[in-house]
């Protein structure tokens, strides 16, 4: 089974999908991209992709949520996994100091903002594609340079760990939802507990009360939202797109039901996927023997 994953090796990316698959063989396929990752999926280079999504501490990956959004037909989310983080502050060896610039992916330099203003508040933080990238180039960057991310990275490209744990609140954890081609879901039973995600804009003229009244198809139905988001639609300022959590089954009639109502009052809705929570799509029979 092929997997792709934002790479080079050495990414969070790159531990979740290690941590994940545990003792399932599988043939992981980097890519330089989060659009790479999944759309590598929705033109079958891989079976699967897992691709971070929501940061406890910053937040929503906007380069994730956009490729589902806008940028990549024919894929949805079948299951998540969630790592912790660990972030920390690498250099090229021992005597690199003083520390001048500081490279990583932008989610990692978001997650330890309060520890670089207040230990290194002079540096330039450069943003990279991912954190292996930065940690790799840290011998080309020369004198003060330093890299933040996972420790384990630092002995693969022979670099040192200057702190660790720079990360500014203990319990920072990173969600990763797995990504198929749609219908190629594994089938599962129902019961337990199920994550269902959508996406909808164009609630009709702007008026007070719209959202309110399109969420209230859920809340009248006593179905929990969990998350609410919005990003611009792309087509002019003050039009959005709004991303939806909800707690249980696509198949659960309140939730089909509540969808049905909110299609009769949004343009657009899409489901992004429905899943069963804490179970791996790589545990599905029929992709295991692949």
């Amino acid at each position: 089974m092929r997997v792709s994953y934002l790479g080079p090796p050495g990414t969070f990316s790159d531990s979740a999908l290690v941590e994940a698959a545990g003792t399932v063989v599988i043939d992981a396929v980097p890519f330089a991209t989060l659009f790479d990752v999944i759309s590598a999926v929705s033109d079958r280079r891989v079976d699967l992709g897992l691709v971070p999504f929501e940061n406890s501490i910053d937040g929503s990956v906007r380069p994730t949520l956009d490729a589902l959004a806008f940028e990549v037909e024919g894929v949805e989310l079948v299951g998540e996994y969630d790592l912790a983080i660990r972030h920390a502050l690498i250099v090229a060896n021992a005597a690199s100091g003083p520390i001048e610039k500081v490279y990583s992916h932008p989610q990692p330099l978001a997650q330890c903002a309060r520890y670089l203003r207040e230990q290194h508040p002079e540096v330039e933080l450069v943003a990279t594609s991912s954190t292996a990238d930065a940690i790799a180039g840290l011998h080309r960057a020369g004198h003060g340079a330093a890299a933040i991310g996972p420790a384990s990275s630092a002995d693969r490209y022979g670099c040192v760990v200057w702190e660790g744990g720079i990360e500014d609140f203990d319990d920072n954890r990173t969600r990763f939802v797995w990504v198929a081609r749609v219908g190629e879901s594994p089938q599962r039973a129902p019961g337990g507990e199920w994550r269902t995600v959508l996406s909808f804009s164009e609630l009709g003229d702007d008026r007070p009360g719209a959202l309110v009244d399109a969420l209230t198809e859920f809340a009248s139905r006593q179905v929990n939202l969990i998350r609410l988001e919005s990003r611009p639609l792309r087509r002019g300022l003050d039009r959005y797109m709004f991303f939806v959590d909800l707690e249980g089954d696509l198949g659960d009639e309140p939730i089909a039901a509540a969808i049905e109502a909110l299609r009769a009052k949004a343009e657009n809705v899409r489901i992004l996927g429905s899943y069963p929570l804490g179970v791996s799509p790589l545990e599905d029979p029929k992709r295991s023997a692949d």
